[in-house]
């Protein structure tokens, strides 16, 4: 059974910075690009970045690319999204994707709010 679990959200000033977690499990993790996405209130999820299985090759959205940086530990089965000089726009439930199966699977999400 593929699980996904986001951790790390939480409120920070603008400006700040913030490292999220996805643990996986369920899959063969090294094979598969990982994405992460968001989704604000009242608007449609967005895509924000992702990653190869090798770790070698990232592309990131618009909004954030310079700002934020995808990585991944193969060894533990876990990518990251660093996040740094936030932005209230930045506010979102955030999540992580793996193309995996038919659907693909999500996480539950992690909340950041960035606001002073």
């Amino acid at each position: 059974q593929v699980q996904l679990v986001e951790s790390g959200g939480g409120l920070v000033q603008p400006g700040g910075s913030l490292r999220l977690p996805c643990a996986a499990s369920g899959f063969p993790f090294r094979m598969y690009t990982m994405r992460w996405y968001r989704q604000a209130p009242g608007k449609e999820r967005e895509w924000v970045a992702s990653i190869s299985g090798g770790g070698d090759s990232s592309n990131y959205g618009a909004s954030v690319k310079g700002r934020f940086a995808i990585s991944r530990d193969n060894a533990k089965n876990t990518m990251y999204l660093q996040m740094n000089s936030l932005k209230s726009e930045d506010t979102a439930v955030y999540y992580c994707y793996v193309p995996y199966g038919s659907s693909g699977a999500w996480g539950q999400g992690t909340q950041v709010t960035v606001s002073s």
